[in-house]
């Protein structure tokens, strides 16, 4: 599964022209109105509003290129050939089925052949496709091929913890339900010696 970049999103988007922020509150309007509430009472007046406001800011990995954030690497590591992960990386993201929120850590671990990435990108690159509808299978690919595609490494590494609310608010009403998904390529995947040092750091 290949890393969604802005441009391969932008491209999809052209086939479904964007409402306007007029129609995207009315959408909201017509919402509660179906859930059995008055949208013109006070309390509720300006709702639509910070409803469009808050999937602006939860939604915003589309307008952003995970590529772009990859892109400028480091060539003087003083010889530094071994692991690089980053541990408990927050992730806020929206299931595509029911659009609720799911919440959880990612873990992420490259191993580098010349170059590193700055790692405040790779924790970046998780942000840019969590603020994105998704499935939590999806996203963990999607993270692990952006890095594989942009850094060329020996192996790529990703781990995700998390728990949805449309599980634990609806349905079968398991609170206590944490999701867990790892994707592996490269040395990650061939030596289990290497995969196995990834998850005991990860706390596995």
């Amino acid at each position: 599964m290949d890393a969604i970049t802005k441009e391969e999103n932008r491209g999809h988007m052209d086939a479904v022209r964007r409402p306007t922020q007029e129609e995207a509150e009315d959408a909201v309007r017509t919402l509660l109105a179906w859930a059995g509430d008055d949208p013109r009472r006070e309390g509720l007046l300006d709702t639509p509003k910070r409803v469009v406001k808050a999937y602006k800011e939860w939604f915003q990995g589309y307008e952003e290129d995970p590529v772009k954030y990859l892109s400028r690497t480091f060539d003087d590591v003083q010889g530094y050939d071994d692991m690089v992960m980053l541990r408990e990386i927050d992730v806020e993201s929206h299931c595509e089925h029911h659009m609720a929120p799911f919440l959880g850590t990612a873990y992420v671990a490259y191993m580098p052949t010349q170059a590193v990435v700055g790692i405040s990108k790779i924790a970046r690159v998780v942000e840019i496709f969590a603020k994105r509808l998704q499935t939590q299978e999806t996203m963990t690919a999607q993270i692990c091929d952006a890095i594989t595609e942009s850094l060329a490494p020996a192996g790529t590494a990703v781990l995700i913890d998390a728990v949805h609310q449309c599980m634990t608010t609806r349905g079968v009403h398991h609170p206590n339900v944490s999701t867990i998904t790892t994707q592996f390529t490269g040395v990650f995947k061939t030596d289990k010696d290497m995969r196995d040092r990834f998850l005991r750091l990860a706390g596995r």
